[in-house]
Parts: structure tokens; C-alpha cells; sequence
């Protein structure tokens, strides 16, 4: 994999896109809103993104449990999370055999499941098994009801096998630690969480990094623990299993996903992507030294291409979504050469860098005493550290966030501002 999210990355297909635009449609079928109530649907959508936003405190634990909540989250956050999750799946090495395990923590309306089978067609003759846990039941019994949908004019019939367990992960006030349930069966060769752990870590304050790290260190354990092995005593018979986590693109759980890494890599489970190295994260978040912040490992990606009912459903509800913004680990077992990362010393001294940040004006270069007109940066990410890669704004706007370049880090000044290594854009 070289790309993710970008214009440049593969781009999804034709029968991928049919899909996504035919969710609101679906949706509705699915759940009918009677007219009367249709009205309301906007109001209720923008209710909902202020209990998931700036009034978390306000909500209960079993929020979706509300029939008016749950259907503003399907029409609105289910098809947004499908179509973003789904830009991101196209593009990872996800290798899945027949009768393979998967556990979805957090798993809502079945986004996930729901996401694989648009994104991902290799995989829809292929007998699967989903456990899906989450702690309200009405969730789950949506999420049946829409995959069975999504699914109903496949041929053959879908071959997944869709096991529901009403249960959650822990939070800080429990005594006990893991999931208040056990998924029964094989280790998984897939264990993934999308958009959980931040709700339980949300009421951490910002500044309490150690309890930050604690929770990822516990999180790095369970999902390690519901996966199949992955160090050399495994017996070879069955590939070692994968964890993918996906957070909301903000500071907080760019944070969170860093220190994950870091505890995941303890467990044997190594980053896969978007990392293209093992050593220390260079965007670990939180609060630097110099500056009282850090960056934080994110990525962003136009949404031109999301259904055009949604895009009306969202400008209705006054938080139209022109970006999608993700932050995310895949982690797993370092085979053959370091997995193709970058291990040792390279050849011809070539580095590979993830383009990360947004494009924006660079107002000097380190030893210049001349600001450099029309000169412009992106942050990336590379094994000696931090980068930032330069040129002028149509060369880098066409390496656009996920990209992955690669250049000599060789003879390189640091940018006196951030401390990155600074790199022409090749």
C-alpha cells in the first residue's frame, strides 16, 4: 500500500460508489420515518452531534438506546462512517481466508461488517465470523437489520455468519478491566475498534498523559489477548492475526493511537500502517517542550465523491461535511524484511515518508536569511522523525495526505520552528 484517502490513491470502484450511493436510499427503506417526523430529522441530527461533541457529559451510556437518536445516527452518522471507513479499507492489506474470526468492538449499527462488504468484494464468497459487541442491544439489532438488507441481492446468499453480544470494554470507573462479557470461539484473525475508545477516555483530563497511557496500555493487552498470537511459538498453521483501531482525527486520540502503538508493539503486534518504521512516533501528540503542543497523526480527505443525499442531509443539519478526518493503527507480525519498512540501513540511503498534514505556506527555510516567495510544506513521517517536505503548492498538493514519497534524508537542515527535517519535494 502507497496511498491513502488522496485523489492519487486507487480509487474506489464502480460498484463500491453504486453502493455508497445507494445507502441513504436503503436506509430509508429500511427504517421507515414517517412524514410527520421527517420534518424534525435535522434537528434531531444536529441534537445528536452535540451529545457526541460538546455536551458528552449530557448523554447516557446507552444513548442510541432512544429511538429518535437512533434513527438521526442511521440516516446521518452510519452512511458517514460507512463511506469514510470504506476509503480507508480500500487501501489496506486486510488478508482474510475462508472461516477466519473477526471481533468488532464497539460495534454500533455493524459499520464495520457493513463497510468490508462494500469496500472490499475479494471477500464476500469468503465464509466469515463477526462478533460484534456493543452495549446497546436496539444498535444491534438495527445493525442485523441493515446488513441483512445491504446483503439480501447477493448471489449466492452472504456466506458471514453475524453473531451480536450485548456487552462493552471497561471504562477507568470499573474495577475490573476488559470487556464485561467474554466472545466465545477462536482468537481472531482480525480484532478491530472503530470510534470506542475515545468514549471512554474522553473524560481523562488532557493534561493526565500517564492515565492516558495506562488506558492504551490496558486496551494494547485486550485486543492482543483477542487475537491470534502472533510471536514465533504460534505453529505456523494459521496466519498471526491483525488490530485495527480507528479514532476520530482530533489531538486527543492522535494521542491516544501513539501511545496505543507503542503498547501494541510491547504485545509483538507491530505497526503495519500507516507507519512506515518502528521506531518512536513523531507526531505522538499531547504537549511538547518547546511549543506547549505537539502534532498529532491524522489524515484528511475531500468528500466530493459521499452521496449527494447525504451531503444535503448534512447541510441541512448546519454541519455539512466538505473533509473527512481519521486517525488510525493497524498493527501485526513483522515477517520477512520488516514487512517492506524501512529497517537498517537502506538502500542508497532512500527513506519512505507519509505525507501527513494539510499544505500550507512555509515562511523560511533553516540558513536562509531570505523568506522564500511561494514556497509551501507538508508534515510527514519518517523513521529519523519528523519531516517537513517542501516545494511549491501544485507539486505538493499533489502528494496529498496518506501519500507515501520517498527521498534521501542525507545532508538535511531542520526547520527551526518544528524541528523537522527538511526535504525538497522529489
Amino acid at each position: 500500500m502507497t496511498r491513502l484517502f488522496g485523489r492519487l490513491c486507487p480509487s474506489l470502484s464502480e460498484e463500491t460508489r453504486k453502493l455508497l450511493d445507494g445507502l441513504p436510499h436503503l436506509i430509508d427503506k429500511t427504517f421507515p420515518l414517517p412524514a410527520r417526523f421527517r420534518a424534525a430529522l435535522p434537528q434531531n441530527v444536529a441534537e445528536l452531534s452535540r451529545l457526541l461533541t460538546s455536551e458528552r457529559s449530557e448523554r447516557g451510556a446507552s444513548y442510541l438506546g432512544r429511538p429518535v437518536l437512533l434513527s438521526a445516527y442511521l440516516r446521518y452518522y452510519l452512511p458517514w462512517n460507512i463511506y469514510r471507513l470504506c476509503r480507508l479499507l480500500s487501501a489496506l492489506s486486510l488478508e482474510l481466508k475462508a472461516h477466519d474470526a473477526i471481533n468488532d468492538l464497539g460495534a454500533g449499527p455493524l459499520t464495520l461488517a457493513a463497510s468490508l462488504w462494500i469496500s472490499r468484494p475479494e471477500l464476500r464468497n469468503i465464509p466469515l465470523e463477526f462478533r460484534c459487541l456493543d452495549r446497546t442491544s436496539a444498535v444491534l439489532d438495527a445493525g442485523k437489520k441493515f446488513f441483512a438488507a445491504l446483503t439480501a441481492s447477493h448471489s449466492p446468499a452472504c456466506p458471514w455468519i453475524i453473531k451480536t453480544i450485548r456487552g462493552e470494554i471497561r471504562s477507568f470507573a470499573s474495577q475490573s478491566k476488559g470487556l464485561s462479557v467474554e466472545i466465545r470461539g477462536k482468537s481472531a484473525a482480525l480484532t478491530t475498534a472503530v470510534n470506542v475508545f475515545n468514549e471512554l477516555f474522553w473524560n481523562l483530563s488532557p493534561t493526565d498523559t500517564e492515565g492516558l497511557k495506562r488506558f492504551a496500555r490496558n486496551q494494547a493487552r485486550l485486543l492482543s489477548a483477542l487475537t491470534r498470537d502472533s510471536n514465533a511459538k504460534n505453529s505456523g498453521a494459521e496466519e498471526p492475526g491483525l488490530i485495527l483501531v480507528v479514532e476520530p482525527g482530533i489531538p486527543r486520540s492522535g494521542e491516544f493511537i501513539s501511545l496505543l502503538r507503542s503498547s501494541l508493539m510491547e504485545e509483538g503486534r507491530f505497526p503495519l500502517s500507516p507507519c512506515t518504521h518502528q521506531d518512536a512516533c513523531p507526531m505522538p501528540g499531547g504537549k511538547s517542550e518547546k511549543s506547549g503542543k505537539s502534532k498529532w497523526c491524522h489524515f484528511a480527505f475531500d468528500t466530493n465523491d459521499a452521496p449527494k443525499e447525504l451531503h444535503r442531509l448534512s447541510a441541512a443539519s448546519k454541519i455539512p461535511k466538505e473533509r473527512a478526518v481519521l486517525t488510525f493503527i493497524l498493527a501485526g507480525p513483522v515477517t520477512g524484511e520488516n514487512n517492506g519498512q524501512n529497517g537498517g540501513k537502506p538502500k542508497q540511503e532512500i527513506e519512505k515518508i507519509r505525507m501527513i498534514s494539510d499544505c500550507f505556506p512555509v515562511q523560511g527555510n533553516p540558513g536562509e536569511k531570505a523568506c522564500r516567495k511561494n514556497l509551501w510544506g507538508r508534515y510527514g513521517c519518517s523513521r529519523h522523525g519528523l519531516v517537513l517536505v517542501t516545494g511549491n503548492r501544485k507539486s505538493l498538493e499533489a502528494s496529498p495526505s496518506g501519500a507515501l514519497e520517498e527521498a534521501s534524508l542525507r545532508n538535511c537542515k531542520r526547520d527551526l520552528k518544528s524541528g523537522a527535517i527538511v526535504v525538497p519535494k522529489p
